[in-house]
């Protein structure tokens, strides 16, 4: 007897850059059963300052087909002979299920797969472009694109329920198109780490046993909005002048980032650390996590510090209310308002136990963002959609 047939995903992401939706794709690629399902993954080539993935590909025993113009900028004839390419390697794979992430993979993967004749076409946000990114025209121009997107596939996932709503409200899909599937990640790592671990970068950072140590953890792109974070720096020093802000990551701002410190005068207090490889030491090192951007779906950098067990302050933004209990296991900014933020911080410093505060929600995040649970939601998404097209085709 023959063995059963295997289903065919083929998945599609702009880049594998440092993030939340390359360390997803990863996972799920690599997590799916492979006795049940082969899966394909298509990638564009990562920009220069951004930094990448590959490493945790690799351990996975993930290797991702390259297309290089899938990348990040667009480009209208570049994009068009992507899609092609697209094309052609869907026909030639023929998966049974395209699943498509983040906007520019979304574009050329749907439209390929659409054409291609594909049984089943899905489409993840990890967070959108629909606000906070462009001007207004340009804007309303990307809503109005994933608005036809979506009329061309079966299923829009959404990473967190703030997100699917912003999704209904600008009438990108529908009620029973859009679904919520928050995200899936390796989380017992961060809850294994000794906390004594983080001592030997507390040394190397320069920070005195017992000062408080904030760190952001984030890619230096202006969405992410760092310049918030340190416009607020001046003030929580006025009233803790002991404390010390970790930078962990890099990106196209950084000069400019490191510039504005320098007039705003903190950079005494000021560590930047670059791309780490080893965050779960890192959040070891620290009190307190800080994220301070302008649009999110749902970051994975505050799920990583609360499996952590570290208290978070954030800005109102995406999942971060779905994430955070404001004044319970973090604190909430809004976002865009530099006193707020440092108001949130004040509020945090002047906690008398930040450690028993990230304890109190690790154990929820742990559950309820594993990469288990991500795996078996995307299995019987997977198989409930494959078998309501059987079931259509065979009327």
């Amino acid at each position: 007897m023959n063995p059963p047939r295997k289903t065919k995903i083929l998945r599609v992401i702009a880049r594998l850059n440092v993030g939340g939706p390359a360390i997803h794709v990863i996972l799920l690629t690599a997590g799916l059963d492979p006795e049940r399902y082969e899966t394909v993954l298509v990638s564009g080539v990562e920009g220069p300052d951004e930094g990448d993935m590959h490493d945790l590909a690799n351990e996975k025993g993930v290797e991702p087909f390259i297309l290089p113009a899938l990348g990040r900028e667009l480009n209208p004839i570049r994009d068009l002979a992507t899609l092609w390419k697209l094309y052609r390697v869907i026909r030639r794979e023929k998966p049974d299920v395209v699943h498509t992430h983040t906007a520019k993979a979304g574009t050329v993967g749907r439209l390929a797969a659409w054409l291609a004749g594909v049984p089943v076409v899905i489409h993840t946000f990890h967070g959108h472009v629909l606000h906070g990114y462009f001007s207004p025209w340009k804007t309303e121009l990307f809503r109005s694109i994933e608005r036809f997107l979506a009329r061309r596939c079966d299923k829009i996932i959404a990473v967190s329920e703030s997100c699917r709503q912003d999704l209904l409200r600008y009438g990108v899909g529908d009620e029973e198109k859009d679904v919520t599937i928050p995200l899936g990640l390796e989380l017992e790592p961060f809850r294994a780490e000794p906390p004594e671990s983080g001592a030997a970068l507390r040394q190397q950072w320069g920070i005195p046993d017992g000062a408080i140590a904030v760190g952001m953890i984030a890619r230096m792109v202006p969405i992410k909005r760092h310049e918030d974070l340190f416009r607020a720096i001046p003030a929580v020093l006025e009233c803790h002048p002991g404390v010390y802000f970790v930078i962990v990551g890099d990106g196209e701002l950084r000069p400019e980032l490191e510039s504005l410190a320098r007039d705003l005068n903190i950079t005494h207090r000021l560590v930047f650390t670059g791309f780490r490889d080893d965050r779960a030491r890192v959040y070891q090192a620290l009190d307190l996590v800080a994220l301070t951007s302008g649009n999110e779906g749902l970051p994975v950098a505050v799920i990583e510090a609360l499996s952590s067990g570290k208290p978070v302050v954030a800005t109102r933004v995406g999942g971060v209310p779905e994430l955070i209990e404001d004044g319970v296991t973090g604190f909430i900014a809004e976002p865009y308002n530099v006193g707020s933020i440092s108001e949130a911080f004040l509020r945090a410093l002047a906690e008398p136990s930040l450690a028993d505060m990230g304890r109190r929600a690790q154990e929820e995040t742990l559950r309820k963002y594993a990469v288990e649970r991500l795996i078996r939601d995307l299995d019987e998404l997977y198989q409930d959609l494959l078998r309501k097209k059987q079931g259509s085709a065979a009327r």
